[in-house]
């Protein structure tokens, strides 16, 4: 399964876009011993995503579903929110960005990165 975003993801992911905000929902499932490789990039993910002006908004370990397919197995959750989608990918392009994403793709063995689309009338 692919962990990272390619030239065609990312150019749906901005032809789709409504405006604003984003918040992007990551599933993670580390490989063996990944989680340290993991944590590594959110460190250096924190400097490099301010430049963009991304922000953690929640980041944890998975506890056990209360309501989830038997094929739920994720390891940790991360959620950021961009100012907008265009922050995002010129993050993703970012040469200094780039030098840190080997730390995240040898973590996973899966993933999912999900744009979520606030609703208007529910404040979000």
């Amino acid at each position: 399964m692919p962990v990272d975003p390619t030239g065609h993801d990312l150019k749906r992911f901005l032809s789709e876009d409504p405006g604003g905000p984003v918040v992007m929902l990551n599933l993670l499932k580390y490989k063996p011993d990944g989680r340290a490789s993991y944590e590594r990039y959110v460190e250096a993910f924190g400097d490099h995503g301010k430049r963009f002006g991304a922000e953690i908004v929640a980041v944890g370990d998975c506890a056990t579903a209360l309501v989830a397919p038997d094929t739920h197995d994720w390891d940790s959750v991360l959620l950021v929110r961009y100012p907008s989608r265009q922050a995002f990918s010129d993050m993703v392009r970012d040469a200094g960005y780039q030098q840190i994403t080997h730390l995240r793709t040898e973590a996973l063995d899966a993933a999912v990165l999900q744009p979520l689309l606030g609703w208007a009338d529910a404040g979000a």
